[in-house]
């Protein structure tokens, strides 16, 4: 007689108590927290380390949105409150967002040793492409402030093809003349690093008028443990050579500059829009704001963001909200023939009128 032995699988199912947690919540939950903190990496470039953090997944038609902070701020510091801004949602779940950070600036960052030869602007710059290639992105959309606008405009210049578009806040593009160097000379010898990246950052009119928001910078950057590689940052950028720009050697791609009216770069992003080409680049000059619009006016700078990546071809079905609906956005459009401005006007939009996009060669001053 053969006997036949099967196997036979029993599972006990019983359903969750009352107050038991769902481990598929669970999992859900831990996959939102990832995705908000972001993956962190450490992509090796021909200049050293570069310390990168992804939101969202390489594998995207879409451009990548790239960001670059200024000097005596992170990644985190500089941008985390502009892209945890609940209208900027909707632009962030539809871009992958990648955060660098300068050699040494991100957050935890060990000391560098005395006499470390830290990179020029220059070679910053010449490190992006590795990122790029480590992501397998095509292109990307950069946003810049300060040294960091500085740095992805040496970088879209050498790689026109890998930039959409450009947004640089806080730009300069010259170094110091010889009155400057002399006045930052003496600036070195008198005050502390603290201050003179403060100075930076902000205006003297922002310092008396905001004195919170200098005084959390001013205790982040003198207690630094990288305090060090700050001022070897700082350096590096103090050094940097000019940008040649002119509007036949320009950004084949679409640029928004950005600047606060009270911002210690306004005179210099000024001069920098003149010399780029009106028909590809939008000059957004913000009313009442410092030298971080990005994070005292982040409303304002996002509606600003919708419209210059609508102008490009993407999100066309993005409704514009906060600036359309509860006050004026006044675009002066300038002209331009044979080198010369011949005639400007000032268009209003209300929340009567019609909400179309300005074209890159407009200048907008909002104010609220």
């Amino acid at each position: 007689m053969t006997t036949e032995m099967q196997e036979i699988a029993i599972t006990e199912e019983k359903p969750l108590l009352p107050g038991q947690p769902d481990p598929t919540k669970d999992v859900e939950a831990a996959a939102r927290i990832l995705l908000d903190q972001g993956q962190e990496h450490s992509i090796e470039t021909p200049h050293g380390l570069l310390h990168v953090t992804l939101h969202g997944t390489s594998n995207t038609r879409r451009p990548a949105i790239l960001t670059f902070h200024d000097v005596g701020l992170d990644s985190k510091s500089c941008f985390s409150p502009l892209f945890k801004f609940e209208e900027m949602q909707e632009i962030v779940k539809n871009f992958t967002l990648v955060h660098i950070d300068a050699p040494g600036q991100e957050e935890g960052a060990t000391a560098y040793p005395m006499g470390y030869q830290y990179p020029s602007m220059e070679q910053i710059a010449e490190m992006i492409p590795a990122v790029l290639t480590y992501f397998n992105f095509r292109t990307v959309i950069g946003i810049g402030v300060g040294s960091g606008s500085y740095i992805l405009s040496r970088f879209t210049m050498a790689h026109p093809d890998s930039v959409e578009g450009l947004v640089l806040i806080n730009m300069d593009p010259e170094t110091r003349g010889w009155m400057d160097w002399a006045a930052q000379k003496i600036t070195t010898l008198t005050s502390s690093l603290t201050e003179q990246i403060l100075s930076h950052l902000f205006s003297q009119e922002e310092m008396s008028a905001n004195a919170d928001l200098v005084r959390s910078h001013r205790d982040r950057i003198s207690k630094a443990p990288n305090l060090i590689n700050i001022e070897l940052f700082w350096r590096s950028y103090n050094s940097r050579r000019d940008l040649i720009i002119d509007r036949n050697s320009n950004f084949k791609c679409p640029v928004m500059l950005v600047v606060g009216d009270q911002a210690p770069h306004e005179e210099a992003a000024v001069e920098c829009n003149s010399k780029l080409d009106p028909t590809t680049t939008s000059f957004l000059k913000m009313a009442d704001a410092g030298g971080l619009p990005q994070l005292t006016q982040p409303s304002k700078l996002t509606e600003a963001f919708k419209y210059f990546i609508q102008g490009m071809g993407y999100m066309a079905s993005s409704i514009m909200t906060r600036l359309s609906r509860s006050r004026t956005a006044s675009l002066s459009s300038s002209y331009s023939m044979d080198g010369e401005r011949q005639r400007s006007r000032t268009l209003s939009q209300s929340s009567q009128g019609g909400q179309m996009p300005p074209s890159p060669s407009h200048t907008m001053e909002v104010s609220c």
